[in-house]
């Protein structure tokens, strides 16, 4: 269950970054929409998969959780 819950979070984080795809800074546009709407668990499932082989995000979602992630490291 655990793995198709997290291959729906990546197909969804990938459908928002092709919608943003055409913006100047279409990740920073996807963290934004991942910050504002999605819940911590979702956002924390996402960075979790990062250093996983099947983590299928498209570079421009990976960019946006990878900023995320970072911006997580920074706080703590």
């Amino acid at each position: 269950m655990q793995h198709d819950q997290r291959a729906t979070l990546i197909h969804m984080a990938n459908q928002i970054a092709a919608n943003l795809q055409s913006s100047d800074d279409a990740a920073a546009g996807v963290r934004a929409h991942l910050e504002k709407f999605w819940a911590r668990s979702m956002k924390e499932r996402l960075i979790g998969c990062l250093d996983d082989a099947d983590c299928d995000l498209s570079p421009i979602a990976r960019q946006a959780v990878e900023q995320m992630a970072e911006q997580r490291r920074q706080a703590s």
